[in-house]
């Protein structure tokens, strides 16, 4: 009788050769049978049973108590064997393909700011090696910019940035209540990846919300919030730390109140439309200081100068407009919706960068389904600025087209 040939079992292959009980060759950074069958090998997004590449497998030292008899003379010099089953040398290829495109090519995308550039590409994945959950926002938003790069690989690259983040929200959460001033930048950091990572998901049709399959379903307006939420308590210490450049002191001044006559015109009717809401007079004053928060976004995006990072300065209305405002967004006031499709202007203004590309438009067809056919005409100017492609805010010599405003009375009142 032939006896069936013995192999050695394999106890830190992938997961989809478990889940097939098949024999796994452990091969990086996809596995034979995980290439043979098309299927995404989970040793890709280091989602295996062996250790992470962000926390680098134990050396054990091998003494003459671990030989067996016939093994060398005891006095050999040790080696080292990794606890885990990897041999040295064995890289994550995944993991540094995606640290190889935030460094040359993610990082340039975040901002328009050249000096901002080098903070991103050195001073951020640095960070990333002593927090492993800024690391793995790194990795990302830097697989979710090879999904857009490669559209053939979408799916691949998307499972793997999902992994990631979903890692790096948990370890993130877990030490929020232990910010110091040695970490606090790695949360400052991570908090702006969010964003980035959240409009450069895939989106969800027919919503104005992000959705983490993960969490509760969380508004992309009150995600930018956060972000300041978080910078606020640690501010001194990030503005004398290693990321004190991402900073643009100065982006909630409002000196400069020039506007083109259009949009000062289209801001003037939204300021009586406040003056007339339904909901009583929280509601009007909710309306009234988001259309004020609106009337300064234009400007500082009209007059910004080219050292000045339009996506901060872009980002400054949902920090400013109050918390009753949002509550009223969520309820699909018809009010808050039409002021939120005149902020869609200046989200239009960002459309050249991969991450926000058509967030504007979509934003805009999703209000517009939301509203009944009277109200519709209240967003037909922001509505044919964006169909058309417009730039309505770029910055022209002074012309007939552009006045100095002065604030409404309507929005003047605290």
């Amino acid at each position: 009788m032939v006896s069936r040939r013995s192999h050695q079992k394999s106890r830190t292959g992938c997961a989809q050769c478990k889940k097939r009980r098949i024999k796994c060759d452990e091969v990086r950074p996809a596995c034979s049978n995980c290439i043979k069958h098309s299927i995404t090998c989970d040793f890709q997004s280091g989602n295996s049973d062996t250790t992470s590449p962000l926390h680098p497998p134990k050396l054990i030292e091998q003494t003459s108590d671990s030989q067996s008899p016939g093994s060398a003379r005891a006095d050999k010099k040790p080696k080292p064997v990794i606890s885990n089953g990897l041999q040295p040398g064995e890289l994550q290829m995944g993991d540094l393909e995606l640290l190889h495109q935030f460094v040359t090519e993610t990082c340039y995308t975040t901002s328009n700011r050249p000096d901002s550039h080098d903070l991103w590409r050195i001073v951020v994945p640095k960070e990333g090696f002593s927090h492993d959950f800024l690391m793995r926002g790194v990795l990302a938003v830097a697989a979710l910019h090879l999904s857009h790069l490669r559209p053939d690989q979408a799916a691949h690259y998307q499972h793997i940035a999902h992994s990631h983040q979903d890692r790096a929200l948990g370890r993130f959460q877990a030490a929020m209540n232990t910010m110091t001033e040695s970490n606090c930048h790695a949360f400052f950091a991570l908090s702006s990846l969010i964003v980035v990572y959240e409009f450069a998901s895939p989106r969800t049709p027919g919503t104005l919300a992000f959705t983490y399959e993960s969490q509760d379903s969380t508004n992309w307006l009150a995600m930018i919030r956060g972000v300041n939420s978080i910078l606020l308590p640690s501010w001194p210490w990030v503005e004398n730390g290693p990321l004190r450049g991402l900073l643009q002191p100065g982006v909630f001044d409002t000196s400069e109140t020039r506007l083109p006559k259009p949009a000062d015109h289209q801001l003037r009717q939204l300021a009586e439309l406040c003056e007339t809401a339904s909901g009583g007079n929280e509601a009007i004053e909710a309306y009234t200081e988001a259309v004020k928060a609106l009337r300064k976004c234009f400007a500082k995006i009209f007059t910004r100068s080219s050292v000045e990072c339009e996506i901060a300065t872009a980002f400054t209305w949902p920090v400013e407009v109050p918390d009753k405002f949002i509550q009223l967004l969520q309820a699909r006031s018809p009010e808050a919706l039409v002021i939120l499709a005149h902020y869609c202007v200046v989200l239009h203004h960002l459309d050249n960068y991969w991450w926000l590309n058509g967030w504007a438009a979509q934003v805009m067809e999703n209000i517009s389904n939301e509203l009944t056919e009277l109200w519709r005409d209240w967003i037909q100017w922001p509505s044919t600025v964006i169909a058309r492609n417009e730039r309505c805010l770029v910055w022209r010599p002074l012309s007939p087209d552009m006045i100095p405003t002065q604030t409404p009375k309507s929005l003047s009142s605290a």
